[in-house]
């Protein structure tokens, strides 16, 4: 079992800077490929970026919408994931969650395959 707590998030201007945290409790959180989705009310959610390691090697993937701007990372000793956001805009906005799974790089984009989910963080970028 994973419990996963979200934080960082809050209102941004356009081009500016936001970090994410997700904090993560329970055993084996190294083992877990971790993700970062955002919705907007009505919408799907929608997958961010990613970040997983098999076989010694690190995989890490993006929506081409945040493709240069966000860079996820983890932090296995402190049980951290980030999620870096830069050159923000106005449709950046919505809610971010952290999710956790058992998965592979090649499904790091199918959220009904992460078994944790965060309660996720606000953020909301003005023009």
């Amino acid at each position: 079992q994973v419990q996963l707590v979200e934080s960082g998030g809050g209102l941004a201007q356009a081009g500016g800077s936001l970090r994410l945290s997700c904090a993560a409790s329970g055993r084996a959180f190294s083992g877990y490929s971790m993700g970062w989705f955002r919705q907007v009310p009505g919408k799907e959610r929608d997958f961010v970026a990613a970040v997983g390691r098999l076989s010694l090697r690190t995989y890490y993937d993006y929506a081409d919408s945040v493709k240069g701007r966000f860079a996820i990372s983890r932090d296995n000793a402190k049980n951290m994931v980030y999620l870096q956001m830069n050159s923000l805009k106005p449709e950046d906005t919505a809610m971010y969650y952290c999710a956790a799974g058992s998965l592979g790089s090649d499904s790091f984009r199918t959220r009904e395959l992460y078994d944790y989910w965060g309660q996720g963080t606000q953020v909301t970028v003005s023009p």
